[in-house]
């Protein structure tokens, strides 16, 4: 079962929304450390009210990713993201529907609209990020 199989699977088994939101924090506190030299424009996900890092790149031919944010709950959010990316195919991350996951967790109906806007933007993100990768490596 993968990461973002897991996380699906807690979100289904926890019915209150707070133990939800900490659950998400949890989620952001074990992601590995964001290294200071990483905090760059090049990193930085524009559209964000929060600060929010990405950093994309390849583990052989899969997707690797560092993030964080400023902000506890957007911390969790890059945590969930990076559950569902990481360690696919650059190539295949335009067909894979993390809209459809989301909704699974249920986000798209608890968050504010700027978070929502912000997790847009970090999709966004990340998809670019795989296209370049992608388009690097044919």
């Amino acid at each position: 079962m993968t990461r973002s199989e897991d996380i699906a699977e807690a979100f289904e088994l926890i019915d209150d929304w707070e133990e939800r939101y900490r659950y998400v924090i949890e989620l952001g506190r074990e992601l590995p450390e964001f290294p200071d030299a990483l905090r760059t424009e090049a990193t930085k996900v524009e559209g964000c009210v929060s600060k929010v890092w990405i950093m994309t790149g390849q583990r052989e031919d899969e997707l690797a990713l560092l993030g964080d944010s400023d902000a506890m709950i957007v911390r969790g959010l890059v945590a969930i993201l990076i559950a569902f990316y990481e360690g696919r195919l650059p190539a295949d991350v335009p067909t894979l529907d993390v809209e459809a996951y989301l909704r699974r967790l249920q986000l798209d109906e608890h968050l504010t609209p700027q978070r929502s806007n912000g997790l847009a933007a970090m999709v966004k993100r990340i998809r670019t990020d795989a296209a370049r990768l992608a388009s690097e490596a044919a």
